[in-house]
């Protein structure tokens, strides 16, 4: 398959998954700031990934809110656009080792029909109010993303610090770097951004 031809495969599929849907970073995302890669519990992002970014915003709401928001991932259609279904493939606490599967819609474009990305998550390190690592691949037609997202979330004047590491390795993302570092980055951002207006709005 040609480098142009994956890149187009990949183009518009992961523009929306996670919360990719807009061309620019939606207003009121925080700039990232380069410092060293997030932690959980000692592990962090994929080390070898080439395709990765990190986001950071302060949320006026408590952390029991931002917290809840975050980890009920059967609730996330609710207050994230972009997603569609969310079901947890487990049962009670979120934990380690819980599991969900969540999709977001692809539109027809000229090089793959309309269809879902199907992106299935698996927790495998978290600290109860301060954070979250999961893994885990994102499939559509003609597109594989093996992805590490870490969360980290702290208490501070105003509200809660949230920041937050993602990184993406496979065939089509790697075909154009510059380009899918970008649309990560406006993932994360706008994850951010939804998660911050759901939890004031809770909290007012």
């Amino acid at each position: 398959m040609s480098r142009a031809r994956t890149a187009a495969l990949f183009t518009v599929p992961l523009a929306l998954a996670g919360v990719l849907a807009t061309a620019a970073a939606p207003a009121g995302a925080a700039s990232p700031r380069p410092g060293p890669s997030l932690t959980c519990q000692g592990k962090g992002v994929d080390s070898k990934a080439v395709v990765r970014a990190h986001a950071e915003t302060v949320i006026d709401a408590p952390l029991s809110t931002v917290w809840k928001l975050q980890t009920d991932v059967e609730r996330w259609p609710g207050w994230q656009a972009h997603v569609t279904s969310a079901d947890r493939l487990d049962q009670g606490h979120f934990r380690p080792g819980s599991a969900f599967r969540w999709t977001t819609p692809v539109p027809p474009n000229p090089v793959t029909p309309a269809t879902s990305l199907d992106i299935t998550s698996t927790v495998k390190q978290l600290k109860a109010g301060s954070c979250i690592r999961w893994t885990g691949p994102a499939t559509g037609e003609g597109l594989h993303i093996d992805g590490v997202h870490v969360w980290n979330f702290t208490k501070v004047l105003g509200g809660v610090l949230v920041r937050t590491e993602e990184t993406h390795t496979g065939e089509q993302v790697e075909a154009n770097v510059p380009f899918a570092t970008g649309i990560l980055q406006q993932g994360l951002d706008a994850w951010l951004v939804e998660l911050k207006t759901a939890a004031e709005a809770r909290s007012c």
